[in-house]
């Protein structure tokens, strides 16, 4: 079975990694930001280290994020990942 996420944006990107150059350079930045930061390895040392109220503030800011701009079968498709959803 083929793995569900990817995370090949960060490996392939070769372009200029800067924020507040242009809306394109920021929006490849903070793919590759997102894709460096949710590696496991990474996320193993920095979680434990997070504060309850770090944990919380960052789930509800990328929650909040999410049902801002997905809707909810966006939600499902890309984020939850599963197939075949319709609402």
């Amino acid at each position: 079975m083929a793995p569900k996420h990817s995370h090949r944006f960060v490996e392939d990107y070769d372009g200029m990694v800067a924020f507040g150059m242009s809306r394109e350079v920021d929006e490849k930045t903070l793919m590759v930001y997102l894709q460096k930061f949710s590696d496991d390895a990474l996320l193993k040392v920095l979680i434990p280290r997070l504060s309850n109220q770090e944990m919380e503030t960052l789930f509800e800011l990328l929650s909040d994020l999410m049902r801002k701009h997905l809707s909810d079968n966006e939600y499902h498709t890309h984020f939850l990942k599963e197939e075949g959803h319709s609402h």
